[in-house]
């Protein structure tokens, strides 16, 4: 059957008295739901639903963790399943909701009193997700530079190869992604290869030697600490690094969190989206991956 994709957020914010979660009502459901909808051509799924959150409650917001997927029937405009996936959303500025034919109004509400007005038990089980961590956990963009062709064709240093004419293209699919989850720092390896992979993301970059191969293997736990030092600081960070760094990254982060992983594989151009506790110490809760565009 044909598959309809779409995507979604529970989107909150923090007030004087706790959590607030933003519920839509469909007048023509009559119903309240999460705010969500259909891609549009060419659309990424994150991209889609900071969209749709923007268009439904009139608030920006960036991007978290992945919550789940819904999977249901529809019926028009031909039979198919719709392909949802939720992700957490933190309100990202002011906003200003205005009613439309498809949302006529918008309610801030503290979790449960929120499940118990969602009409859905998909909806429900969504924001039970997002309940089930700390809201305000530290997004972590860890990223695998793009492609650089062979080491065998380059003449220079290995810390000099540049991107290749795919890896570029990697990367101008690669920037429009990052800025959804409110990236503001950027920091990465020092090998050219990695700096041309987030470089259009800030006008500064910190340099990482930590974090590259020739430094972190055989002091990993050096590696480790500097990553969770970057996580530590205020705001969202973008971090580039190696192939043979980030998979022993995330598998050291995740056994001491006891965080269960299907794989910490990082194809070149990849980003695994890193869901941290907001403390000197900062634990991984939640690691999802996003294959390179």
């Amino acid at each position: 059957m044909t598959e309809v994709l779409a995507a979604g957020a529970v989107l909150w914010r923090s007030t004087s008295a706790g959590v607030e979660i933003a519920l839509v009502h469909r007048p023509r459901y009559d119903d309240w739901s999460l705010p969500k909808g259909k891609l549009d051509p060419g659309e990424t799924i994150w991209a889609c639903a900071v969209r749709e959150v923007a268009e439904e409650t009139g608030y920006p917001s960036f991007l978290g963790r992945h919550l789940g997927q819904l999977r249901y029937p529809v019926s028009r405009p031909v039979p198919a399943t719709k392909v949802v996936e939720f992700y957490a959303a933190r309100v990202a500025g002011p906003g200003e909701f205005q009613p439309s034919k498809e949302v006529d109004a918008l309610r801030w509400l503290p979790a449960d009193p929120a499940e118990e007005l969602l009409s859905y038990h998909g909806d429900r089980t969504i924001l039970r997700a997002f309940t089930g961590m700390p809201a305000d956990l530290t997004t972590l963009a860890l990223v695998r530079h793009a492609k650089a062709g062979q080491r065998s064709a380059w003449d220079g240093p290995d810390e000099a190869r540049p991107l290749s004419a795919s890896g570029r293209d990697q990367v101008a699919r690669l920037l429009p992604l990052l800025p959804l989850f409110g990236v503001d720092r950027v920091h990465c390896a020092p090998l050219v290869r990695c700096v041309q992979t987030v470089e259009a993301l800030a006008a500064e970059i910190v340099l990482e030697p930590r974090l590259s191969e020739s430094v972190y293997l055989g002091d990993e736990l050096a590696g480790v600490a500097r990553l969770r030092e970057i996580a530590a600081a205020t705001g969202t960070p973008v971090v580039c690094s190696q192939g043979g760094v980030i998979p022993d990254l995330l598998s050291r982060l995740a056994k001491e969190s006891a965080l269960v992983l299907p794989h910490t594989h990082a194809a070149k151009g990849s980003t695994w989206i890193l869901s941290l506790t907001k403390d000197p110490h900062p634990q991984l809760l939640a690691a999802d991956y996003i294959p390179a565009p």
